[in-house]
């Protein structure tokens, strides 16, 4: 799979990098697509061990993301970001597949 299909932010890297240094050695960050959330589908955000072969893994910056097949079918083209503000902090995606997304950006519909 090609890495240009979903992006991370300079931002979005160095704060995975930090999570990720205080857990296992080989810990990556999940992006996921699920059903549910007020608009039909939501992103998920796990730390877990290392991938499985057919993820799409993205290094940068000393940050590991992975995404399973399936979830990539949702989020190709999109871009991680890590925005924080007055609002809080939180890893957010820009995704230009999403019809709709709701007010928190945490899920979207097609």
């Amino acid at each position: 799979m090609d890495a240009t299909t979903f992006t991370v932010t300079d931002r979005a890297a160095d704060r995975i990098a930090r999570i990720l240094k205080g857990e296992a050695q080989e810990s990556v960050l999940r992006v996921s697509v699920e059903g549910g959330g007020c608009s039909g589908f939501q992103y998920r955000f796990e730390v877990e061990r290392g991938g499985t072969a057919e993820d799409l893994v993205i290094e940068r910056s000393g940050a590991t993301v992975v995404i399973d097949p399936v979830s990539l079918q949702y989020l190709t083209g999109s871009k991680l970001d890590y925005v924080d503000d007055l609002i809080g902090a939180s890893f957010q995606v820009v995704n230009p597949n999403a019809t709709a997304s709701c007010g928190c950006g945490t899920s979207f519909a097609l």
